[in-house]
């Protein structure tokens, strides 16, 4: 196995040494960043070349790093992790793209290079406010049209900046702000007097 992780980050040295950021190993898996700026052909160069040859990708999920390692993350702040596959060569390898801006996250959509990618880019706008340029169909996936903001960022609050509710005088949804006090639940305690004695 080690040497199968060694002929990788070869592969990825010879290919693409002048366009990664890094390359890690943890906890027995390859971590390679890449810049937004070279996405697009790291890539393609990722899928087509034969040493390498990650045809599928497996998962694209989006992160926010602003209270990563305890607030002490100095980096960008959002960044689309991409989980690769290679049939031929029985690899798997992670990519990480951060965004330039961290108050208007954009990156390219891949959906060029993997189809699959349509659904997961929809779910990271979504969820994180990251905007995939070229994403065919870039609109929300998981919640609804008219909602403000986006939940998974962690400056979301967690209930939200509107509730709805059905009317029946105007006999329709309404959107109104939210109408509970946030509070803080502190477990209590009960026990009858006699508990412990025989």
């Amino acid at each position: 196995m080690t040497t199968d992780k060694k002929s990788l980050r070869e592969a990825l040295a010879d290919l693409l040494a002048d366009q990664l950021v890094s390359v890690e190993e943890a906890l027995g898996e390859t971590t390679v960043v890449v810049s937004a700026t070279n996405m697009l052909p790291v890539f393609t160069r990722l899928r087509d070349a034969d040493s390498l040859r990650f045809v599928q990708m497996i998962d694209l999920c989006g992160m926010d790093y602003s209270e990563y390692g305890d607030g002490e993350w100095a980096g960008r702040r959002f960044a689309a992790v991409y989980h690769l596959l290679s049939h031929v060569h029985n690899r798997r390898l992670r990519v990480r793209v951060f965004a330039e801006e961290d108050d208007f996250p954009v990156l390219d959509s891949v959906i060029s290079v993997w189809p699959a990618a349509n659904w997961f880019e929809r779910e990271a706008f979504d969820l994180f406010g990251i905007i995939f340029t070229g994403h065919p169909d870039l609109r929300r996936i998981l919640t609804d049209y008219g909602f403000v903001g986006n939940p998974f960022r962690k400056d979301f609050p967690l209930s939200g900046h509107v509730e709805m509710r059905y009317d029946p005088k105007q006999q329709r949804v309404v959107y109104q702000p939210v109408t509970v006090e946030p509070r803080v639940v502190t477990p209590r305690i009960m026990r009858e007097e006699t508990f412990g004695r025989n």
